[in-house]
């Protein structure tokens, strides 16, 4: 047997150039495989990264009706308590924000417009959401801030406003009449989406229970933990802890059904990619394979005429073909991991197609994402199909006769 693997790596390389070619194509569909599967999966996690710090989190929790209405009729009472509860189920690490968070309509002199009204506590929040390392203009909420508002930069060119002006806020308030209080702009944040400049407005939550008469009660409690993988575990608990209460716990993939649903598309996808890739590639291994056979007829003939079984001829070509395989797959390994992990450095900036990005809900920064299980697939994929193919040659080379190869000069 140690022969025979002997003689398959002495035969691949008695033609140079073909072997050279074959390997060629094998480190270029393996690397197209590792990057490009990198590439989409940073897409997804840039994605996944700007869905939770939207003030999505990993885990909510939302008083019964709120997601159907949110409004200030809908909110959590005895936060305290609640936090208490909440925090004793969460793993090390864990943070958690409570906030207030309604609908409502912006104005100043010259314009006005629906926004979302969130109420914060800055410090928490900043843990838990973009926004607290968000700050391109003035500065950040302070804890005793009254009148202070931060808003997205998009909303302050679209209401010709800057830092230091004042714009009024008008929401529904807990008694059902219309509630309005002027705050003056301290801060302008850039976030990944206009989308959100545009729509989120940012106060301290004493203020905007103060607005509302809310007195202690929230809307929200946003939860990000440790890991992607832990806020299911983590919702079943705490719908444990809080049977039998007006409370409803939703992960990150149930709040974000779009993009839960992008996650199984780019899964399928990618093996879809890998199977195209390998297709491409197996045409050039299946006819480079096949000349090289012909060549040898006269070789296989005479093995024939000596003795050698069929099999045995089939086991060479296969071996052959095992060998080039590995060899493309490390080379090719390794230049995909070389190349994500260059990009990896400063991402790729796709800031020139920011409205196209956003649309699509991706980040505008992307940064490949080497999965253990794509570099897996990817090997899989052409050494069990590249082996596959193998076998027409192999099988043309051993039904070769003497008489045959006697034929051929």
């Amino acid at each position: 047997m140690s022969m025979g693997f002997h003689l398959a790596w002495r035969n691949i390389w008695r033609n140079p150039r073909r072997t050279a070619v074959i390997l060629t194509a094998v480190v270029i569909g393996v690397w197209s495989m590792v990057f490009l599967g990198a590439l989409m999966r940073g897409i997804v996690q840039g994605m996944i990264q700007n869905g939770i710090k939207t003030l999505t989190g990993h885990v909510q929790i939302h008083p019964a009706g709120y997601l159907q209405d949110p409004s200030v009729n809908h909110r959590i009472q005895g936060i305290a308590r609640i936090k208490s509860m909440v925090a004793s189920e969460l793993p090390v690490r864990s943070s958690l924000s409570c906030r207030v968070r309604v609908n409502a309509v912006a104005s100043n002199a010259r314009h006005n417009g629906g926004v979302t009204l969130v109420g914060i506590d800055p410090q928490d929040e900043a843990k838990v959401s973009f926004i607290g390392s968000s700050i391109v203009e003035g500065r950040y909420l302070k804890p005793d801030d009254g009148d202070a508002i931060v808003i997205g930069r998009a909303l302050a060119d679209r209401f010709e406003t800057r830092l230091g002006r004042k714009l009024i806020l008008m929401a529904q308030d807990t008694g059902g009449e219309i509630a309005s209080r002027a705050f003056r702009i301290r801060g302008i944040f850039h976030a990944e989406m206009e989308a959100t400049e545009k729509n989120f407005v940012f106060v301290t939550r004493s203020a905007a229970q103060k607005m509302l008469g809310m007195d202690d009660a929230v809307s929200e409690i946003a939860i990000v933990l440790p890991a992607h993988d832990q806020a299911a575990a983590v919702a079943r608990r705490l719908q444990q802890r809080f049977a039998g209460q007006d409370l409803v716990v939703t992960t990150w993939r149930q709040a974000l059904p779009l993009l839960t649903s992008y996650l199984e598309l780019y899964d399928s996808f990618i093996m879809i990619w890998f199977v195209v890739v390998f297709v491409a590639m197996g045409f050039g291994i299946v006819n480079t394979t096949l000349m090289a056979v012909f060549e040898r007829m006269r070789e296989f003939g005479l093995l024939k005429a000596l003795g050698m079984r069929p099999c045995r001829i089939v086991w060479g070509i296969l071996t052959e073909s095992f060998y080039i395989l590995v060899c493309g797959m490390l080379l090719g390994d390794l230049l995909g991991l070389v190349s994500s992990w260059g990009f990896a450095i400063k991402g790729i900036d796709l800031s020139a197609l920011a409205q196209g990005v956003e649309y699509a809900g991706m980040s505008r920064i992307i940064i490949p994402v080497v999965e253990a299980r794509d570099l897996l697939n990817a090997n899989l994929v052409v050494l069990v199909l590249g082996l596959l193919v193998s076998f027409y040659p192999a099988i043309r080379a051993a039904r070769f006769t003497p008489v045959e190869a006697m034929r051929q000069t």
